[in-house]
């Protein structure tokens, strides 16, 4: 299992990679991440939620009511085009950070 403090700051752009891919709500996406990473990393309900409310303050989300299940209704999220472009900044700055940091670990 790979540690939260670890992957922090890369949160906000796997969660907008998802929403990238298509309007989602907090259970599936905590579902999706799980999913990709084979269970190496399973974001925490709190730092998925706080993330949301993040990434809505700062324009790139934004939410909608959804269908109604087991009696409350389903919060969706979409990613705008602010996130987009946030989203391909950080993809960005992350090749350049894995080129930084593999220097050092793996030595190339």
């Amino acid at each position: 299992m790979i540690s939260s403090d670890g992957i922090r700051g890369y949160n906000d752009a796997i969660i907008l990679t998802i929403l990238a891919e298509g309007d989602s709500y907090g259970y599936a996406i905590s579902k999706e991440i799980k999913a990709r990473t084979d269970e190496i990393y399973v974001i925490k309900e709190t730092t998925l939620y706080s993330a949301f409310t993040r990434l809505e303050k700062q324009g790139l989300i934004t939410a909608y009511p959804g269908e109604v299940t087991h009696g409350k209704k389903r919060t969706y999220y979409a990613i705008t085009a602010a996130g987009k472009t946030a989203l391909a900044e950080k993809i960005a700055e992350w090749s350049q950070t894995k080129k930084v940091v593999d220097r050092f670990l793996i030595g190339s």
